[in-house]
């Protein structure tokens, strides 16, 4: 966007359609207002001024946006005018006017606009606004998909780079902020002393480490990482979790087989449990990093804390400082990813996924060893090292805070002690003037072996005021704390320092090759690393293994944004007001039934939702209620009671009517065939209801079928076999089951929305027995409450209404 601004990248032709009178466009995926202030309110005309002269004004207009002058319109026309005539002729009255004329110009405004966008989608940006106020000027914000202040440092870096730096390094001059010119800045000389404890090794291939908070993912990527660099055991001895509800074992892998890694609730039984461990990794929260921190430092044990929280108070970490100074422990972070030894260990999710540690090669020791304040760029930087030089030996990021724990000078030590270290690379940024130290320590001779050096935060020179970055310390107070004074500092120090970050390395490889010939540096055979499985999510993801499910389901999904009853959003089910019959029609039937369908199974609901407590499922859940049970219990005590003898018929009453119908029997003949093979016609009998008292259940299903459904052949059919049965008997009559099971296969077979062999399937799964499970529950449940209501005591079954039968044995 910058290079585009100053005229280096050309400008799409395509234009976006016209829209509001405000000039506000909304781009696919950009939320992007043009306008503002007391904008005209009629319809701009097309202007037939030259488009190379109204597209260079502008650029340089979008060049003042985004340099971010917040200042009033007179101050920021000002600083036009002195920067370049052409500008100056655009803006000779207030920035009203000025937002009148670019609005006259609507057609080109719209051309940059589109080429705006266009960059947007090259550079992954997520969101763009460009405001113009007669208050403030102009503004123009932008927020990046990158992850990470380091990373977005380096981006902006680069960006304004491409822009023009030259004509960026003079508009700060003008707006009075110390450009490159200025002087470096004078800082005292540093005292350093070296101490044993202070050049110690923090990590070796030994090391083990306690992990505060149930972060599996990064436990998961340590043990991998350990197997992969041939450690004989993991690094994390355990976990520590106040909040669990006790100790337990989480299962890992290592390698091919999984092992149990212990919990512990309490720090102290964590660490009385393993007295070989020195170093605690906190993934606790800011809320709670700083009290977890304390209770750590009170173990002798631990000599290494890595503070993985970003947020942290600023008083609290310069207390942790002083009281890990006392103890005489390295504290990495806060605000940090951690650290990593190549061959030996890693803090937490250091150095990505097991691809980029293969690809970086940190299953073995290199010999360069690194410092940065950013995580996500130690992660370049391995990357970046692996692939100029034969590998990384430790790189640590001391955290993006403004008062980090540990310092640059503390880990530059311990690797200018270390005799596996050939040389050292420092990535700082802008903010802070602990880069000065690191000069004051090659002055003085501290550090012998040679530092490529850079401080990311280079753009920051292009704004007329402070500019805060991603983390807490990268904003520059003071001259000195710009990144371009600390990086001439450096170099004039002797460090080796690129000409930008894109050359760093470069810079690197080109040091290291000086390092090999001079035979400081003797690089080892390269030794391919074990074997590590990949984890199952992982390549399901990449598409690398493909699994049969263990369940299918096609009724209903809950994955999305919304859910899904058989692929329509439930919110569509209100709105078209489906009902209880149209839900069942989607969960049951896997389509949408008609209204007379959707209001025939409420129907079936409502008729079979109770018959009185005295039919035999009612009794078990009222006897389970008073027996203290809870609802679950008394239900299921209840519905185990259905079968064939009480309320689980329709199944069997639409097979068994439905096969002799199919096989033309007459009503006749259907029941003499029953009465000859000795089984009883499901569906017909009922014990109190008779053709002198029918059941009026019956009564209002049949008639609603015979008005509502295209067709009813096995009712009428079930109507002549109860004409037969009623001569035998007058309570032979069809019962409700029946009824509701017949007119269910006369609509599942005349509907049109079911074919033959969908409705016979429907039968047979037991979806009309489902019905009445389904009906019953709810009386069931109401029996339930209504005895808790009542607060019925424990039943016992009177003895009078039981007969003793018992036999007669001689004694």
């Amino acid at each position: 966007i910058v290079g585009m601004a100053m005229g280096k990248r050309d400008v799409p032709t395509e234009l976006p359609s016209k829209e509001a009178t405000t000039a506000s466009f909304l781009l696919p995926g950009l939320a992007l207002k043009f306008g503002g202030g007391n904008s005209p309110t009629t319809s701009p005309g097309v202007t037939t001024t030259t488009e190379s002269s109204i597209v260079s004004r502008l650029c340089k207009t979008t060049w003042a946006i985004i340099g971010g002058l917040q200042t009033t319109a007179e101050q920021w026309r000002s600083k036009l005018t002195r920067d370049t005539d052409l500008v100056a002729k655009c803006l000779q009255t207030r920035a009203v006017q000025w937002r009148s004329k670019m609005t006259r110009d609507k057609d080109l405004v719209s051309k940059f606009i589109t080429a705006l966008y266009k960059q947007y989608l090259a550079v992954h940006f997520t969101y763009m606004e460009i405001n113009m106020d007669a208050k403030t000027g102009a503004s123009l914000k932008l927020t990046t998909l990158f992850a990470g202040g380091g990373a977005s440092v380096v981006y902006s870096d680069t960006n304004c780079a491409l822009g023009d730096s030259s004509e960026v390094d003079g508009r700060s001059k003008l707006a009075g902020k110390p450009g490159a010119g200025d002087d470096s800045p004078t800082t005292s000389p540093v005292v350093t002393t070296t101490t044993e404890s202070s050049t110690a090794s923090l990590f070796s291939k030994t090391t083990r480490a306690i992990v505060w908070g149930l972060q599996t993912r990064a436990v998961q990527g340590m043990m991998d990482f350990d197997y992969v660099c041939g450690r004989e055991q993991p690094s994390v001895a355990c976990m520590v979790y106040p909040m669990s509800p006790g100790d337990s074992k989480q299962n890992f892998y290592w390698g091919h087989k999984e092992v149990l890694v212990p919990i512990y609730k309490s720090m102290a039984d964590a660490m009385a449990a393993f007295p070989d461990v020195d170093v605690l990794i906190s993934f606790a929260s800011l809320r709670s990093a700083y009290d977890s921190t304390l209770e750590c430092l009170e173990f002798k044990q631990i000599r290494t804390i890595a503070i993985i929280a970003e947020g942290i108070p600023e008083n609290y970490t310069r207390k942790l400082i002083k009281e890990a100074d006392k103890k005489n422990v390295t504290i990495i972070g806060p605000a940090t990813v951690g650290g990593v030894k190549p061959g030996c260990f890693k803090i937490g999710n250091t150095g990505g996924m097991m691809d980029n540690i293969l690809h970086s090669k940190l299953y073995r020791p290199g010999n360069v060893a690194y410092v940065s304040r950013s995580g996500g760029m130690s992660n370049e930087l391995n990357n970046m090292i692996s692939q100029t030089t034969n590998g990384v030996y430790e790189g640590v990021a001391i955290g993006g805070d403004r008062y980090p724990c540990s310092t640059f000078m503390d880990h530059l030590l311990r690797y200018q002690a270390s005799s596996e270290v050939g040389m050292l690379v420092l990535l700082g940024e802008v903010g802070g003037t602990e880069e000065y130290q690191v000069c004051e320590a090659i002055k003085s001779g501290v550090f012998t072996k040679p530092i490529v050096a850079w401080c990311i935060g280079t753009c920051a020179d292009m704004f007329a005021t402070d500019v805060q970055f991603g983390h807490a310390g990268a904003s520059a107070g003071a001259s000195e704390e710009t990144a371009s004074a600390k990086n001439k500092a450096l170099a004039e120090a002797g460090a080796e320092v690129p000409t930008s970050f894109d050359e760093l390395g470069e810079k690197i490889g080109e040091v290291y090759r000086k390092l090999v010939i001079a035979g400081t540096i003797v690089p080892k055979a390269e030794l391919p690393p074990p074997p590590v499985p990949m984890d199952y999510n992982w390549a399901r993801e990449l598409g690398l293994i493909r699994k049969p499910a263990s369940f299918m389901t096609s009724i209903c999904d809950e994955r999305g944004q919304e859910l899904l009853y058989a692929g329509i959003p439930i919110t569509e089910v209100f709105k078209q007001d489906m009902g209880i019959g149209g839900v069942l029609s989607l969960l049951w039937f896997q389509r949408r039934l008609p209204p007379y369908a959707c209001k025939f199974l409420e129907m079936c609901l409502m008729i079979t939702a109770d018959h009185g407590p005295a039919v035999s499922g009612a009794h078990n859940t009222i006897v389970c209620a008073r027996a203290g049970k809870d609802l679950v219990s008394s239900l299921v005590s209840g519905l185990l009671t259905i079968g064939d003898r009480f309320g689980g018929a329709l199944d069997g009453a639409a097979a068994q009517f439905t096969e002799a119908f199919d096989s033309g029997l007459i009503a006749n003949d259907f029941v003499n065939k029953a009465k000859k093979e000795g089984v009883l016609i499901m569906g017909i009998g009922h014990r109190v209801k008779s053709l002198n008292n029918p059941d009026m259940r019956v009564v209002v299903i049949s008639e609603y079928a015979k008005e509502h459904f295209p067709c009813t052949p096995l009712l009428d059919y079930a109507r002549e076999v109860e004409q037969i049965t009623t001569k035998k008997k007058p309570n032979l009559i069809l019962n409700v089951d029946g009824c509701i099971a017949l007119c269910f296969v006369d609509l599942l077979r005349h509907s049109g929305f079911f074919t033959k062999d969908e409705a016979e399937n429907i039968i047979k799964t037991g979806s009309l027995n489902g019905l009445f499970v389904l009906g019953r529950s709810i009386g069931f449940i109401g029996h339930f409450l209504d005895q808790k209501r009542l607060k019925q005591g424990l039943y016992r079954h009177p003895w009078d209404d039981i007969s003793y039968v018992l036999p007669e044995i001689n004694q």
